[in-house]
């Protein structure tokens, strides 16, 4: 399985606006959709968005309802993760993984991330 590669982070001020990118993102077999996940210094991963390979209703962290925009483009085999209006706290690495029903990602390893750091 080819694991995706996750880019577009860096240095933002607070209420800025970056686009990540996960390319390589193919369907893992058995896998229901795809994710952004991230991790902050000394917290646990967390999901933060997901769009399910059907193409139904994506899912979003209540922390980035209406801030942060999942999409996909299949034809490139990329996931992005618009993100706007930044706080200091969505400071994390980024991640993207393919996940199971009930978004539990997949195994194997994960990416390298991509830092994204918000300052005030």
């Amino acid at each position: 399985q080819v694991q995706p590669v996750e880019s577009g982070g860096g240095l933002v001020q607070f209420g800025g606006s970056l686009r990540l990118s996960c390319a390589g993102s193919g369907r893992t077999f058995g896998s229901y959709a795809m994710g952004w996940f991230r991790q902050a210094p000394g917290k646990e991963r967390e999901l933060v968005a997901a769009v399910p390979w059907s193409g139904g209703d994506p899912f979003y962290a209540d922390s980035v309802k209406g801030r942060f925009v999942i999409s996909r483009d299949i034809a490139k085999n990329t996931v992005y993760l618009q993100m706007n209006s930044l706080k200091p706290e969505d400071t994390a690495v980024y991640y993207c993984k393919s996940t199971y029903s009930g978004y539990v990602p997949t195994g194997g390893n994960w990416g390298q991330g991509t830092q994204v750091t918000v300052s005030s």
